[in-house]
């Protein structure tokens, strides 16, 4: 897929309008950024019923359809933290977790009293020392937008010889004048901020972290250049 196939500028800001541009926005990205979604990257139906079953609930028509879409992928869905899969999915507290930060610092769910509604709004909870201090906090209005995030995130960090790090400290200030040949992308996910340039993606996760993904070795190089820092792969 060249790049006049895939408007990622038009797909982010469609992402948020409804869970079909969610999915839109996912499988364009995933085609443009590594491999098109195929008919294994998803669980069955049968995995999600026997979840349900499981947990005795029903789950939201969106986390289904994510799910079946894209689930299995890890790059995707697991380069740093993880989604759950069906067989995994628990009840914490009122919600129903369905992601996991790579060390247990923090999940992501959707509260047992919104499971109803077709693209339920999502939450988030740290894990404290203080247990008794553990709280389950408003996170995204959507889970298709969650999940689109997600996705993208994840891509950026996934382990690969065209992507790169950088202190997030040390990328320009979300008021700061961009680097030459980046641009700004349409809002997506609480905390993130997204760049593209020729050929390459940054995200920036607020003070977490800051991730480029390159197409070509030299766009890669290019960002190098427009963007001082110590990048690890430099």
């Amino acid at each position: 897929m060249d790049e006049t196939e895939f408007d990622i500028p038009t797909a982010m800001a469609e992402s948020v309008r409804s869970r079909a541009g969610a999915w839109a926005l996912v499988e364009g990205f995933a085609g443009y950024w590594g491999e098109p979604l195929g008919p294994g990257d998803g669980f069955t139906d049968a995995e999600l019923d026997a979840a349900e079953q499981r947990l005795g609930l029903r789950l939201p028509v969106a986390l289904r359809e994510a799910y079946r879409l894209f689930g299995r992928r890890a790059d995707l869905t697991s380069s740093q933290d993880v989604l759950l899969t069906p067989a995994e999915l628990y009840v914490l507290d009122g919600a129903l977790v369905y992601r996991a930060e790579n060390q247990g610092c923090a999940h992501w769910g959707v509260l047992l009293d919104d499971l109803g509604r077709e693209d339920p709004p999502t939450v988030g909870r740290l894990d404290l020392a203080d247990k008794s201090r553990e709280r389950w906090e408003p996170w995204e209005e959507r889970f298709s937008t969650a999940a689109a995030a997600m996705a993208m995130a994840e891509k950026l960090l996934e382990d690969h010889e065209l992507a790169d790090f950088l202190e997030p400290g040390d990328f320009p200030e979300a008021d700061g004048e961009l680097p030459y040949g980046l641009e700004e992308l349409p809002a997506l996910g609480r905390g993130f901020r997204w760049y593209r340039g020729p050929e390459v993606l940054v995200g920036v996760a607020g003070g977490a972290w800051a991730a480029a993904r390159a197409r070509t070795p030299e766009a890669l190089d290019a960002l190098y250049g427009a963007v001082p820092g110590e990048w690890p792969g430099e």
